[in-house]
């Protein structure tokens, strides 16, 4: 059985609680943050990861499009998981310092997700402003970088003392 095999005992309920917990505190501290800076309905947000997939128009639609933003964004946490279940056994620095990896894999999913997978997107990429990238990069530490390694760690690290 290779060090990344899903079928080892404990691997899909590491993922599926690295997922809901990264996921879920990632669009909270989002919906927040973009509530108490514009005093505008959360559900904006949601319609803005839906408009990557469905253009502008998306910012128009209802509970639906809604929906979907939630799906866009749960399916984006979930490949962040998915690529850091894969890559920390592989990758030997990443066990070094949990915390240290915490930081750079957030800041590794800001980058892939402003460089890569927004402007691949129907979304209309907004000029650079520094405060909103540190914004992002902070909600990006604690609640995905964070949350995923040290769940996916404690998986890797009870995993090794069998």
């Amino acid at each position: 059985m290779s060090k990344t095999s899903l079928s080892h005992p404990g691997a899909k309920k590491a993922i599926l609680t690295a997922w809901l917990v990264a996921g879920t505190l990632d669009i909270l501290a989002a919906c927040t943050q973009f509530y108490f800076k514009t005093d505008k309905s959360p559900t904006i947000v949601l319609k803005y990861v839906a408009s990557g997939a469905f253009g502008p128009e998306a910012m128009q639609g209802g509970i639906g499009i809604i929906i979907w933003g939630l799906v866009f964004h749960y399916l984006i946490a979930l490949g962040c998981v998915m690529a850091f279940f894969f890559l920390y056994p592989n990758v030997k620095i990443m066990r070094a310092n949990k915390w240290v990896t915490a930081i750079v894999f957030a800041l590794l999913a800001w980058v892939v997700t402003t460089r890569l997978i927004v402007p691949l997107s129907r979304i209309k990429p907004a000029p650079f402003n520094f405060s909103n990238a540190w914004k992002a990069m902070a909600i990006l530490i604690f609640m995905i970088g964070i949350p995923i390694t040290f769940i996916i760690g404690k998986y890797y690290d009870n995993k090794e003392k069998k």
